[in-house]
């Protein structure tokens, strides 16, 4: 009896760093069971690209110029319900990954594991399972517990990490200083800090602000 052969995993990479692009088409390019069918720049292109082609399997970057990750998991799950994305990033907060996830993403992979995790994650994927890394689920799970900052105190935060005082957050929000007090004292009971730098460090490691240059609001 003839076997008939089973499709490969068609995937499609999307991320505005060639060599990330070249670095996942060297992995896939010598497995039988997965095809690279198409790449993307950005997160338009993205959305675009698996409209067109269809994949399987999309990784997607999130921080992309035009359209970020976030966003494009968010168009491509609302168009292609069942759609099967992983985010490929170098960031391995616990709360950028809760966000992605609750955004549509069944996988999140860290940049450092590409060439040791890749494969596995496509496959696993694919099957239906949902792949987290185990110290970032970890971390969820031990911040579940904690409340979550309001989009205020995210606001505050953001112009503290800034170096704003005081007064100059007071100033940018149109708030009173007392208030902008109030919000950072809940900022470090919900960090678990003592101190605007701590509470910076810890908001930024866990991808609860970004810090990068010419970044918005995550």
């Amino acid at each position: 009896m003839n076997m008939i052969a089973r499709r490969p995993i068609r995937v499609l990479v999307a991320d505005d760093h060639p060599l990330i692009r070249l670095g996942v088409a060297s992995v896939l390019e010598h497995q039988p069971d997965m095809e690279l069918i198409g790449e993307a720049e950005d997160g338009l292109e993205a959305v675009e690209g698996f409209r067109r082609l269809r994949p399987d399997v999309a990784l997607i970057d999130l921080q992309m110029p035009r359209m970020g990750g976030l966003d494009a998991i968010v168009a491509i799950r609302a168009e292609f319900p069942s759609a099967r994305l992983v985010v490929l990033t170098t960031y391995a907060g616990d709360a950028q990954a809760l966000r992605a996830m609750k955004a549509g993403a069944t996988g999140y992979l860290l940049k450092s594991t590409l060439r040791r995790e890749l494969l596995d994650v496509i496959r696993g994927v694919h099957a239906g399972g949902i792949h987290i890394p185990p110290e970032i689920a970890n971390d969820i799970g031990m911040n579940a517990m904690r409340d979550t900052l309001s989009d205020r105190e995210l606001e505050v935060l953001r112009c503290v990490a800034r170096g704003l005082a005081n007064k100059g957050v007071a100033r940018d929000l149109g708030i009173t200083e007392e208030t902008v007090k109030a919000h950072v004292k809940s900022i470090f009971a919900k960090l678990g800090v003592a101190d605007r730098t701590e509470a910076v460090t810890i908001a930024a490691r866990r991808g609860i602000i970004d810090l990068s240059p010419g970044s918005g609001p995550l």
